[in-house]
């Protein structure tokens, strides 16, 4: 257990490592740099699987539809999780009535199904 958890925290810390040093952290004219030149070697072999593949690969987005792109889909996430933390409230309340009606429900005598009848004692 504490094998995988030192061997996780070391990849982790190697790959935040990594990415701090090609730029990725860095300003935006670094980041910049570093797109296009991951764009212009994947170039290649982005051109050689569009020729093996049955259907059109579409080009890498530009640098200003990445900014765009990744601001909308942050800004996305941000609301998504503000409205979840709203609505907690709700969902809480929600899943313990739920689990309050099923345990009434469980607190209930079994009914008798008309298939099954009941023996009467006789005397």
């Amino acid at each position: 257990l504490l094998y995988r958890f030192l061997l996780r925290g070391s990849l982790l810390a190697g790959a935040v490592y990594y990415t701090r040093s090609v730029g990725i952290w860095g300003d935006t004219d670094q980041t910049d740099k570093l797109y296009n030149t991951v764009k212009s070697e994947l170039c290649p072999y982005v051109q050689k699987a569009k020729k093996q593949l049955p259907f059109d690969v579409p080009q890498l987005p530009n640098t200003g539809e990445m900014r765009f792109l990744a601001k909308h889909y942050y800004n996305e996430g941000v609301k998504g999780s503000f409205r979840f933390v709203h609505m907690l409230p709700c969902y809480a309340g929600r899943g313990l009535k739920k689990v309050k009606d099923t345990f009434n429900d469980f607190a209930k005598s079994p009914a008798i199904t008309g298939g099954q009848e009941v023996a009467s004692p006789t005397k």
